[in-house]
């Protein structure tokens, strides 16, 4: 594919964003934006760390879809976390969503904790990168 500029990913089905984008796709690459645990009605959702990895993720998948884009396709993540420990002592509870909502992909990964994310009560911030094959890109009509 070739695109002479990048073209914003923001599926219908996550909240409207307001001063970013879910996703911006260049050429084949899409660039995830950090997703928390946000649903439909703007709300962290409760449960802790494993609930907020479900829905943070499932909300970074739902625009590599947007995309036409699969779980094989990514490249690379980084998690943000709040609270190290409490993400280490789940982490066979996290392995298991991974693999029911992408399977058995695991590409380059890093988790880094910081102070805080946007959302006060977030623990859990996904980004990532994907790279699209041409025979199933979409790229959104400006």
């Amino acid at each position: 594919m070739s695109s002479s500029s990048p073209v914003a990913i923001n599926p219908a089905a996550l909240p409207a964003p307001s001063g970013y984008s879910h996703g911006t796709l260049s050429g084949n690459t899409l660039y995830l934006g950090g997703q928390t645990a946000l649903d439909k009605d703007m709300r962290i959702v409760p449960g802790g760390i494993v609930e907020q990895f479900r829905q943070a993720f499932s909300n970074v998948l739902t625009t590599l879809a947007e995309a036409g884009g699969e779980p094989g396709d990514l490249v690379s993540i980084t998690i943000f976390l709040t609270d190290i420990p409490d993400y280490q002592a789940h982490g066979r509870e996290i392995g298991a969503v991974w693999r029911e909502l992408a399977g058995a992909v695991y590409p380059a990964m890093a988790g880094i904790g910081t102070t805080a994310l946007w959302q006060p009560e977030a623990l859990i911030e996904i980004l990532g990168v994907a790279v699209i094959p041409d025979e199933r890109l979409r790229v959104p009509q400006a």
